[in-house]
C-alpha cells in the first residue's frame, strides 16, 4: 500500500506539477526531483493531520509535541527541494489539509475522517503516519545523493521516535480503559 502511493504520488507529481531543473539539479532525475516534492507534501499531511487531531483531542499532547517536530522535517524536506531545483512554489505551507498532490490530499482526507472517529482511532492513525513516513524515506532514498540520503535518515530517526511516542499513548489510552 504505501509504496503505491509513493508510486501514485510521483505519476501526479509529474501531472500537477511543472519541475524545473536549476542549480545542482543535473545530480538528479525528473522522478528524483517528483519523490523530493513527494516527501515534502507528505511531512505536510503528518502535520497538519496531527494539527487536525491534537485541535480535537486536547488531552493528547502527543499530537501538539509531534507536530513541531514535523515542522522541522517540512522545514528540512524543502531545503532539499530548493537546493535541487524542485518547484514547490505552489505549495502553501500556512494552508492547512490543502496539498498540491492529489493521491496526499486523499491521504489527509482520509486519515483526518478516520481520527474523527474516536480519540484511539486518532492515535492510531498518527501511528499509521509514522509507519508509512518510515517506509516512504527508505524507499525515497534509493539511489539519492548523499546529502539527501542522510537528510532523509534524519528524517527516519525523528519518525522512528514519533511512532514510538504514538504507541506509548496507545498503551497508555488500552491501559486507562
Amino acid at each position: 500500500m504505501k509504496k503505491m502511493v509513493m508510486a501514485a504520488a510521483t505519476a501526479a507529481v509529474m501531472a500537477t506539477s511543472g519541475m524545473a531543473a536549476k542549480g545542482t539539479a543535473s545530480t538528479v532525475t525528473e522522478e528524483q526531483l517528483d519523490t523530493l516534492v513527494f516527501i515534502y507534501q507528505e511531512e505536510k499531511v503528518a502535520r497538519d493531520t496531527y494539527m487536525t487531531l491534537g485541535n480535537m483531542y486536547t488531552n493528547q499532547t502527543v499530537f501538539a509535541n509531534i507536530q513541531a517536530s514535523e515542522q522541522e522535517h517540512i522545514d528540512q524536506a524543502q531545503v532539499l527541494c530548493e537546493r535541487y531545483g524542485a518547484d514547490i512554489s505552489g505549495i502553501d505551507e500556512t494552508d492547512v489539509g490543502v496539498f498540491e498532490i492529489p493521491v496526499l490530499q486523499e491521504l489527509y482526507d482520509t486519515l483526518v475522517a478516520q481520527g474523527t472517529q474516536s480519540e484511539l482511532s486518532a492515535l492510531m492513525v498518527g501511528e499509521y503516519i509514522e509507519i508509512t513516513d518510515i517506509d516512504d524515506l527508505e524507499t525515497a532514498e534509493e539511489g539519492m545523493p548523499s546529502d539527501v540520503v542522510n537528510t532523509f535518515e534524519n528524517l527516519k530517526a525523528g519518525s522512528l521516535n514519533h511512532l514510538a511516542g504514538f504507541r506509548d499513548a496507545i498503551d497508555a489510552y488500552n491501559s486507562s480503559k
